[in-house]
């Protein structure tokens, strides 16, 4: 592949890479439950699916919606206090088993294939984890693996984070992919739309 070809690869990488924060939790696992996709506790997986599935379901009835606002008003302001409701309740049973606290809420850099943050411990390139992630501002819970690609010491000044990992996804659902594309995208607009009224 030519200098040029590189290049723009990575251009087109970093384009859908934004930094956020979320709530993380990972921990080391051995490569064997790795090689066994999506054994990362059924239960967490299903409830984490929720959100994919139910944004999944809001795109596909917001068509219907729109074509109810103009003959039903009334009918489609009553079916959007409904979503909310069930937006709600969702959020609550994701929240079940992955309590938040400020001390698990980190900056990252992540996008549909990969994350980067500063974590407690020397991590091996090669490590194995398994990663779940709560995006705070949809509220949307990813959980998948990840290896290890680089750990660097001194990139931090916080005491409590002395390393610097990248991390590359392993075996992510399909649905949580494309969730997590479409969150980066639209949390990447948003960003430059704030620049630019800045």
């Amino acid at each position: 592949m030519s200098k040029v070809n590189v290049a723009k690869l990575e251009e087109r990488r970093d384009f859908f890479r934004i930094d956020d924060e979320v709530s993380l939790f990972y921990k080391k696992i051995d490569q064997t439950r790795v090689n066994k996709p999506h054994q990362v506790s059924d239960n967490i997986l299903n409830s984490c699916s929720l959100s994919t599935a139910l944004e999944m379901v809001a795109q596909d009835s917001a068509l219907l919606l729109h074509r109810l606002e103009k003959n039903l008003p009334d009918v489609a302001d009553y079916l959007r206090l409904l979503d909310t409701k069930i937006d709600l309740i969702a959020q609550a049973v994701m929240m079940q088993g992955f309590e938040v606290s400020e001390n698990d809420t980190r900056n990252v850099n992540v996008s549909a294939t990969g994350i980067a943050f500063n974590c407690e411990i020397a991590l091996k390139a090669g490590d194995y984890l398994e990663i779940k992630m709560l995006l705070i501002s949809s509220m949307a819970v990813v959980v998948t693996y990840g290896r290890v690609v680089y750990c660097q010491s001194g990139q931090s000044n916080d005491n409590r984070f002395p390393y610097f990992v990248g991390i590359d996804f392993i075996n992510m659902k399909e649905e949580d992919r494309e969730m997590l594309i479409k969150y980066v995208i639209k949390k990447q607009l948003q960003q430059i739309r704030d620049k630019k009224s800045a």
